[in-house]
C-alpha cells in the first residue's frame, strides 16, 4: 500500500532527525521510501525552509513539481487572509483527487509554524507501526493519508 505521511515536529531540527531515521530503516527494509520532503521553520524566521528529497531519479522532477505545488501552496503563500484560503481551495482540487483533502491541508498549514518542522513522505511496502518504533522518544505528531493504488497511479501520472 502506498501511504502519504505527515510528522509533525515540536523542533525545527526534528524533521531532518527523523529523515535520517527513516533512510536507516529503509536500509532495514522496514519502509519503501518513494519521495519525501523536509519542512523546517526556524524561530525568527518569516517562512520555513523546504528540502526535497527526490529519492527516485527518474522521477525526481514529477516528484519535486508535485511538492513545489504542495507545499509552496501550503507554506509560501501570505500567511494571513483571502489569498492563503484561496490558494489552498485551488490546490486542494488538484490533491483531493489523490486523497489529501483541503480539510488536511489546512490542518497542516496551522499545524507547522514557527519553531517546528514537519517530514512530508510518500512510502509503500512498509509498516507504520514498525516504523513508529524507529521514533520512540521522539516528540512528534503524526498525520496520515494513505492512497489507493488508483490514487498513486494519478499521482504520478498527474506529476511525472
Amino acid at each position: 500500500m502506498t501511504a502519504f505521511t505527515v510528522w509533525k515536529f515540536d523542533t525545527p531540527e526534528g524533521a531532518q532527525h527523523a529523515a535520517d531515521l527513516l533512510k536507516r530503516a529503509q536500509g532495514d527494509n522496514l519502509v519503501k521510501v518513494i519521495d519525501h520532503a523536509v519542512v523546517s521553520w526556524p524561530v525568527g524566521e518569516k517562512k520555513p525552509q523546504i528540502d526535497q528529497g527526490n529519492e527516485e531519479t527518474r522521477r525526481g522532477a514529477g516528484w519535486g513539481a508535485f511538492w513545489g505545488l504542495l507545499l509552496g501552496t501550503v507554506f509560501l503563500v501570505p500567511l494571513l487572509g483571502a489569498a492563503a484560503g484561496g490558494a489552498i481551495g485551488a490546490v486542494s482540487k488538484a490533491t483531493d483527487q489523490l486523497g489529501i483533502s483541503k480539510e488536511q491541508l489546512e490542518a497542516i498549514r496551522n499545524e507547522v509554524t514557527e519553531g517546528t518542522s514537519a517530514l512530508f513522505l510518500v512510502s509503500e511496502e512498509g509498516s507504520l507501526d514498525r516504523l513508529g518504533e524507529r521514533f520512540r522518544g521522539v516528540n512528534m505528531k503524526l498525520m496520515e493519508t494513505n492512497l489507493t493504488p488508483a490514487e498513486r497511479d494519478l499521482l504520478l501520472e498527474t506529476f511525472g
